[in-house]
């Protein structure tokens, strides 16, 4: 317990107390003083001596008091402290002594918790901050993101309630990374668009949110989900624009080489226009060359076009005709009847006429020579046989002149060559009857086909074919007769040699003249203009009467058969 001091002490306020009580009387003595005015002011000494110590005492009570509720309080805040902060692991005692020394042995504690406090205090409004901006960034709130201010609870300040808010805040940035990502793409893809479609890229893109464009004041770009939209919806609109302009420009290319081939435009005029004409096998992943989707582009080609046109239009009949030319030389390539003057003469009253549309004209034209040039393909093989039995049976013609020729083998110019000839001709006129047979087949097959005759220049081919082959037939038999005639000739010559002697022979060269020998007959082929009734008609004013004896017979030959076509 502590002591008082010595001036405080009872045996020295004693000796004090009257030392000042003699001194008092002194001073009352000599100023007369009463006895009752004396004990009066004792009395009243007495009493404020007593209220001095009482108020003393009164103000260490209160003191004390202070003590234990400042101790108390700093428990209590030490208790919420370790509550708030998750510090549970936290030992804390307030030992013993007096008041002052717990105290101070609390107050270090309480100030470490307290600075923890703040610390922690501090990291969860960052966070929150952070939390509330990106948030207030996804919703395109940018006028919370400046007046925000984050509310912490000082109730729950735990690491483990921190973790959760720097986990939340986390995903958000990885949010906002994402969406940045996104942003960028869809900036990037509006600014190739806009290369290829020159267009306003800074424009176009500011209009969408001001923050999307760099600027020099370091301003986020725009992530909301509003800004995403309407970049996802413009990119979309600027896709459609390109398919739209890609097909415009594919359409306008198709028509500026359909008018260069009806104009037989110059290679100059077409390469200035290579970068549209190019586009047309494109597919719309293809087109990558700068400012090729532009409208300046597209209204450049329409120009032109337009201006084509007038050419093509001024040219139209002259196109008309030439295609008429076309179909007509296909026709007469592969032996087609065509009427030409009827043709034309219907195409000048159309044109003139002015009821068609000459470019559907043209295309219906153009359809007729694709069927003409199919129609000559399916004619090819068959025209190919022809020809072959055109020139098979002009080889038989030069044959049997030849073989009639008795000086073939006289010396003089061109008789090795004839030779060689004739040989070659023998082996071709032997396949001839397989030729005759082949054609016919394929003839057949193709009038079954396409169910219509087969002409040759107006002439039914496989009516020449059955022709030929009754005409070759009859050459046959004639020939057949004619040896029996030589046989028999030559018979007779050898009986009268043997009756009235031989005779002198025939200088060399004379031929012998055949009594009842027809002559001039020919067989038709695709070239040839008689039939079979004019064939009798010859064969029948041919023949002339010699004198021969009475028991001989006169039998019809043939004559050289026409294998021209």
């Amino acid at each position: 317990m502590a002591t008082l001091p010595p001036s405080l002490s009872p045996c020295h306020s004693q000796t004090t107390c009257a030392s000042l009580l003699q001194e008092l009387q002194i001073i009352w003595d000599e100023i007369g003083e009463s006895d009752g005015e004396r004990d009066k002011m004792l009395l009243e000494l007495e009493q404020d001596c007593l209220d001095i110590y009482r108020r003393k005492v009164e103000m260490t009570r209160k003191y004390k008091a202070d003590l234990h509720h400042s101790l108390a309080q700093s428990e209590s805040e030490i208790a919420n402290l370790v509550s708030a902060l998750g510090e549970h692991s936290l030992s804390f005692s307030r030992g013993k002594g007096t008041l002052k020394q717990q105290i101070s042995a609390v107050r270090p504690v309480l100030e470490d918790l307290r600075s923890k406090k703040e610390q922690r205090m501090k990291d969860f409004t960052e966070t929150q901050s952070q939390i509330i901006r990106i948030c207030a960034e996804i919703a395109g709130n940018s006028q919370y993101i400046m007046s925000a201010d984050p509310q912490v609870s000082e109730h729950d300040l735990t690491v483990k309630k921190l973790g959760e808010l720097k986990s939340h805040l986390q995903e958000l940035q990885n949010e906002k990374i994402i969406r940045l990502q996104k942003v960028n793409s869809h900036i990037n893809m509006i600014h190739e668009l806009s290369v290829l479609m020159s267009f306003d890229f800074l424009k176009t893109v500011s209009g969408i949110h001001p923050g999307l464009i760099d600027t020099p004041n370091g301003q986020s770009k725009s992530i909301s989900n509003d800004t995403l939209a309407k970049l996802t919806g413009l990119i979309h609109s600027l896709q459609q624009e390109k398919q739209k302009r890609l097909q415009k420009l594919q359409s306008l290319g198709s028509t500026l080489i359909g008018l260069w081939n009806l104009l037989d435009s110059p290679a100059d005029e077409r390469k200035k226009f290579e970068h549209v004409t190019s586009l047309i096998s494109s597919s719309i992943d293809e087109v990558s060359r700068q400012g090729c989707l532009g409208l300046d582009v597209i209204e450049q080609v329409e120009i032109h076009v337009e201006r084509l046109n007038v050419l093509k239009a001024s040219k139209m009949k002259e196109l008309v005709f030439k295609r008429q030319n076309e179909l007509e030389e296909i026709y007469r390539g592969v032996h087609m009847d065509v009427n030409s003057d009827a043709a034309r003469q219907l195409l000048i009253n159309l044109i003139e006429s002015g009821d068609v549309d000459l470019s559907n004209l043209l295309s219906s034209m153009d359809d007729e020579i694709t069927k003409a040039k199919q129609e000559a393909l399916s004619r090819k093989d068959i025209l190919d046989k022809v020809e072959k039995w055109k020139h098979a049976s002009e080889e038989e013609k030069w044959l049997d002149d030849y073989e009639k020729d008795e000086n073939r083998y006289t010396a003089g110019r061109g008789v090795h060559k004839n030779l060689k000839r004739a040989e070659k001709a023998r082996i071709l006129v032997s396949k001839l009857p397989s030729i005759v047979e082949t054609l016919t087949v394929k003839v057949k097959a193709w009038e079954l086909e396409k169910g219509i005759p087969f002409l040759y220049d107006k002439i039914s081919v496989l009516s020449k074919l059955e022709e030929y082959t009754v005409l070759r037939q009859e050459r046959e038999e004639e020939k057949r007769r004619s040896r029996e005639q030589k046989r028999l000739q030559e018979q007779f010559a050898a009986e009268q040699e043997a009756l009235f002697g031989s005779r002198p022979k025939k200088p060399l060269g004379q031929t012998n003249t055949m009594v009842g020998t027809p002559v001039g007959r020919r067989v038709s082929t695709p070239s040839g203009r008689h039939g079979v009734s004019s064939l009798k008609e010859h064969r029948e004013s041919g023949r002339v009467n010699n004198v021969i004896p009475l028991n001989f017979v006169a039998l019809p030959k043939d004559d050289s058969v026409s294998r021209g076509i």
